[in-house]
């Protein structure tokens, strides 16, 4: 029998203050220096810097500006809720970094985005197959140590079960999509240069930043599977998040420094968005340490922690697809280039 198969993960969510520590950010070219403790801090200068470059750099890593328009009308939004809760598992089960999960996530929504235009009618199996390969693809790119393909299709709730030549074409289908260009800005990005730099935003004690760097996590990623959010920038979300975050540990003015520090770099159009995130966020609430999202019409209910002892492991049988009855033609080897909202708005204030 499969050992996978009968793995339960007693902490789903472990904390990311503990085994996820933020890595600053290098690639634009910052300067480092290190405390007494080795940790490294950018200048406020070099900060300031660095998150300019990233809100420039991100608009060429985000889904096209009618991305959830085509989700809800191709019924893709349950497939997609599904997908990010099965990289979320895999990152508990398979130790990998928070990174992967974000990463993955941002492979699956662009590849959905570009392919919209091809008149592909989504199955459920096409979704699983390709949140197999997006979490493979961003597990190699991040980790140092990733689970094997089986292993990934081994984790609870797939419904389908891919040869491995069948997951590798999928690989170089979402590789061949993206111009091979895997770095990309992620809400989780922005986390990773807001950290170590919270000196900057009025906080200096140790035991603030473990409880702020816990929350921003499970607030992240809570934010990523709510499909409400997928027309927000990741910028907005990261700062909507923190912006969440800090408001229980600073007072009115400090707090309103924090918002003059980061809301500075956005437009105006962007400070609406921030707005609307962060009340959108503030409905997230927590409830024993689990993220919980209480929908308005109170019909359901999400749950993006995990019973952390199941009293019973229930086993389904999977639908397995040989590779020869796989056909990915309808998917495009290069989908037609589009322009995302943010590319629409310039060109259009140009020419005004």
């Amino acid at each position: 029998m499969d050992h996978i198969s009968l793995l339960c993960d007693e902490v789903w969510l472990s904390s990311p203050a503990s085994d996820d520590t933020p890595v600053q950010m290098t690639q634009h070219g910052t300067k480092k220096r290190h405390d007494d403790n080795g940790e490294s801090h950018m200048t406020k200068e070099e900060f300031e810097q660095a998150f300019t470059i990233c809100l420039e750099e991100e608009k060429s890593h985000i889904p096209k500006h009618d991305y959830l328009q085509y989700l809800v009308s191709n019924n893709l939004i349950v497939a997609r809720f599904r997908s990010i809760q099965c990289f979320i598992k895999c990152r508990s089960r398979f130790n990998l970094s928070f990174g992967t999960v974000f990463y993955a996530t941002n492979y699956l929504d662009r590849f959905i985005s570009m392919n919209q235009y091809c008149n592909i009618e989504w199955k459920y199996w096409m979704v699983e197959l390709l949140c197999i390969a997006c979490l493979s693809i961003a597990s190699k790119f991040i980790d140092t140590t990733t689970p094997t393909l089986h292993e990934i299709n081994q984790i609870e709730d797939m419904e389908h079960l891919f040869e491995a030549s069948t997951i590798q074409r999928m690989e170089l289908k979402v590789l061949e999509a993206l111009d091979w260009r895997l770095a990309c800005n992620t809400p989780h990005s922005y986390v990773q240069l807001f950290i170590p730099n919270l000196q900057y935003l009025t906080l200096d004690h140790l035991h603030q930043q473990h409880s702020i760097i816990t929350q921003l996590f499970y607030l992240l990623l809570g934010a990523i599977s709510d499909t409400k959010l997928v027309e927000f920038r990741p910028s907005v979300i990261a700062v909507s998040a923190l912006w969440c975050c800090l408001g229980g540990f600073l007072s009115t003015s400090a707090s309103a420094n924090h918002d003059s520090c980061l809301t500075g770099f956005f437009d105006k159009e962007e400070k609406d968005d921030l707005v609307r995130c962060h009340k959108i966020m503030m409905e997230m609430h927590w409830i024993n340490g689990t993220l919980y999202k209480l929908e308005a019409d109170g019909e359901y209910q999400y749950n993006y922690g995990c019973p952390s002892s199941p009293t019973t492991v229930l086993l389904k049988e999977r639908n397995s697809i040989r590779d020869f009855n796989v056909d990915l033609s309808p998917f495009q080897k290069h989908p037609p280039r589009y322009k995302s909202c943010i590319k629409i708005k310039e060109e259009a204030e140009e020419s005004s």
